[in-house]
């Protein structure tokens, strides 16, 4: 499933499978048609209004918060709202809204019910983490084929501390994310990688 996934820098991916399917367009470098856009919360490197419109097409659907809703503007008219705990079907593709939240910084209050996602693929189920520290509720999350998980910290999860949530979510490999465009480096995710060596499968993907 791994070749499937493209990383296109920070925490935006482009996930082929029946459906093409992209989550949090910043920086996006060409124009695209996406059939989903999973958007995870309202900062500008994550909901940009300039990004999805590069991917919008008359029937892509984007899933994503109220205040990201907001900002992207009337002008998307297929629009589905979640906030953690929300299960959807969209297009076929099974789309769980989870929490997603900062416990040591505030930069991403759970008050806010800003998400991360889950979504079941090409048979394959992926977790993507957005924004958040490392959260109890990690571990009620079973049977992940990939984790997408930010390393850098400052606005999230350090990389040793990624580690840890990889430990409680047992994916069948790990992809680190989060980092090279506003924030952190790719030592972030060569340290997430060192710290699960011989305990879990970590691809470090090169960005496109």
């Amino acid at each position: 499933m791994v070749e499937n996934i493209h990383w296109l820098g920070h925490d935006a991916f482009k996930i082929i499978g029946e459906k093409v399917i992209y989550t949090d367009p910043y920086e996006i470098k060409k124009r695209d048609r996406a059939d989903i856009i999973l958007i995870t919360h309202e900062h500008y490197d994550h909901c940009s209004p300039h990004d999805a419109a590069m991917l919008m097409g008359e029937a892509t659907f984007v899933v994503t918060t109220p205040d990201c809703a907001a900002k992207l503007g009337a002008g998307v008219k297929n629009i589905k709202i979640v906030k953690p705990g929300d299960k959807i079907n969209v297009s076929g593709i099974e789309i769980e809204a989870v929490a997603a939240y900062n416990t040591n910084k505030h930069f991403h209050p759970r008050a806010k019910n800003w998400v991360g996602f889950v979504f079941k693929i090409g048979g394959k189920k992926i977790y993507m983490a957005g924004d958040t520290d490392y959260i109890p509720e990690m571990k009620s999350l079973k049977d992940i084929d990939t984790a997408l998980l930010p390393v850098s910290g400052t606005y999230v999860m350090t990389a040793d501390e990624a580690a840890k949530a990889a430990l409680d979510i047992k994916p069948k490999t790990a992809i680190p994310m989060h980092y090279g465009s506003v924030v952190g480096d790719k030592n972030d995710a060569e340290r997430f990688k060192a710290a699960l060596t011989g305990k879990l499968d970590v691809v470090i993907l090169k960005k496109e």
